[in-house]
């Protein structure tokens, strides 16, 4: 089964699944739970099936403090989600709580009862297994046909069979290989790699180096028409790059022409698939290798200065060389307007002792990016942390208040108050930023949608009679359940008008999740009234909704789960 895989750490209890899938694939899973069956208990693994619009196998694992992941083959699963499946095996487990210790207890014991059994049978016996399943298994005769082939160094053999293994056509059913074909396709994958390894082993290493690099082209033209959302074939690729490299030690091939393959194989359109680092190769290379490998790297650059590829090899290349300059002069050819490359530089030079040099190509960076509302927000925060330690807090609240004159977001607002609390002026600051967010919000003359970051920044520093003024005719639906939120009790009147307008709007979308906000909005009515002393008028509204919206079954089971 190739899958997506969600993982989180989380406890493995109704709570952790609830956030590891989320609110509304959780409610769903609560519908599956009589459709689970075949439940299998594993040493730390749990197998089941889930009949829905198909039949979905599903299997969760828990893995301790790596938290618990779970596979489906779902639509909504192979995209890496814990789906509503996965909900519904995750709490059938729970449900079954107190059987799972014997169940996983019975899996040991029969891994075990397995392996001593094979340990017990004779030669002949292990051999006659082995040829009875060969007989029954096409796919294991082959493997092991190709295993012996490369034992006895029969390289024709296992030319035609790693070719066969890595040819992607009998996947490929509709000119693509899919998701649910991706898993199969890598494992032979694998497989052709460890009949390299079995090459390398039998003294044919230089043989094994032309047929790693026959196989790698093969992946890097087949790659583009692969859907593996699990990554599976590049981790197979990478095995056999990795075959590759111990075949290239142990034959030690030519430095030029290793060069030139590598180059080749960096700048092809497949290079993505092993994310091949040509400075693994460095001790097979050489000097005269890398300094063939730096020559075409460069005459490729020059044709196509902006290639990713062509920059990457360059890069990684004049890293090696330990020349930091070169690479500063390298990376400062092409300087992103983000404010990207100039982090990179400053981090290069950082990491060479030229902290001062590092400082002021991250300022470069902040100048030549000033305008641009998209800055890199790692690029500011290397800066201001470094101002911050070197005293000079003035200049880093400076550099904040610039980035919240383009930005002018709720975040940015955040960043310069914890600076300007720092450097001991926020009140000024404050008055300045706010009175810009105030300009803002009147030229928006009723707010963008979701309201203006005026009343965001009022609500976040706690200035709730501020926000309340600020609000009227200008807060977004978001901005007035939030206010609401947090003034039941200080002003359960106001807030009240609030949710019930924000019912009456909600009343008509329909799902679990509007559902689950319809419940929300509705405690919060419910607790004004508390607040009011009018708990009996809350009952009477309640009631008529209810009656209002009562064949909507889904939402009547949320709203008795929330005591409403």
């Amino acid at each position: 089964m190739n899958t997506g895989v969600a993982r989180k750490t989380v406890g493995f209890d109704e709570d952790g699944l609830r956030a590891l899938a989320g609110t509304r694939s959780f409610e769903r899973g609560l519908g599956y739970l009589e459709a689970v069956s075949g439940l299998e208990v594993g040493d730390g693994s749990v197998t089941a099936v889930v009949h829905g619009t198909d039949v979905y196998e599903v299997e969760l694992t828990h893995g301790g403090d790596e938290g618990i992941s779970g596979r489906c083959d779902c639509p909504y699963g192979q995209e890496g989600n814990f789906c509503k499946h996965c909900v519904a095996v995750g709490l059938t487990v729970l449900r079954r709580a107190k059987t799972i210790p014997h169940q996983r207890a019975a899996a040991r014991a029969r891994a075990s009862t397995l392996e001593g059994w094979l340990s017990a049978l004779s030669r002949d016996e292990l051999l006659a297994l082995v040829r009875e399943h060969v007989a029954e298994d096409r796919e294991l005769r082959r493997r092991l046909e190709l295993r012996a082939a490369a034992a006895r160094s029969d390289l024709r053999t296992v030319r035609d069979r790693v070719v066969a293994l890595i040819d992607p056509r009998p996947f490929a059913r509709y000119g693509y290989i899919e998701y649910v074909d991706a898993a199969g396709y890598a494992r032979q994958v694998a497989e052709a790699a460890d009949a390299l390894r079995a090459l390398i082993a039998g003294r044919q290493a230089a043989q094994a180096v032309g047929l790693a690099e026959e196989a790698l082209r093969a992946l890097g033209e087949a790659y583009g028409e692969i859907d593996d959302p699990d990554g599976v074939i590049g981790e197979a690729a990478a095995a056999m790059a990795k075959a590759h490299l111990e075949a290239c030690g142990a034959a030690r091939p030519d430095p030029d022409r290793l060069a030139e393959s590598l180059v080749g194989h960096l700048l092809g359109d497949g290079s993505e698939v092993t994310d091949l680092d040509p400075l693994d190769y460095a001790e097979v290379l050489g000097p005269s290798g890398l300094a063939r490998m730096r020559q075409l790297a460069t005459e490729a650059l020059r044709r196509r200065p902006s290639g990713r590829a062509e920059r990457y090899l360059m890069e990684r290349l004049v890293k090696a060389g330990g020349d930091v300059d070169a690479l500063v002069a390298l990376h400062a050819q092409d300087l992103e307007p983000s404010g990207a490359t100039h982090l990179r530089i400053a981090e290069e030079l950082e990491a060479a002792g030229r902290a001062d040099e590092a400082l002021a190509w991250a300022g470069r960076g902040l100048r030549d990016c000033a305008a641009e509302t998209h800055v890199d927000g790692r690029l500011v925060e290397y800066v201001c942390v470094r101002y911050a330690k070197t005293g000079r807090a003035a200049d880093a609240v400076a550099v904040r208040r610039d980035r919240f004159r383009v930005e002018r977001s709720l975040a940015a607002y955040r960043q310069l108050r914890s600076a300007a609390r720092a450097a001991d002026c926020w009140e000024a600051e404050r008055a300045a930023a706010l009175a810009t967010l105030r300009e803002d919000a009147r030229r928006e003359q009723g707010g963008r949608y979701g309201g203006p970051v005026l009343i965001d920044a009022l609500i976040d520093d706690g200035d709730l009679d501020a926000a309340w003024r600020e609000a009227a005719g200008r807060a977004g639906d978001r901005q007035w359940e939030r206010l609401a939120d947090l003034s039941r009790e200080t002003r359960p009147g106001e807030a009240l008008d609030v949710y019930l307008r924000l019912v009456e709007r909600s009343t008509e979308p329909t799902g679990d999740r509007a559902y689950e906000h319809l419940a929300r909005l509705l405690q919060g009515v419910r607790d004004c009234h508390r607040a009011l002393g009018t708990e009996e008028v809350f009952g009477a509204y309640l009631g008529g909704l209810r009656t209002e919206l009562k064949r909507r079954r889904k939402l009547m089971s949320i709203l008795e789960r929330h005591g409403l």
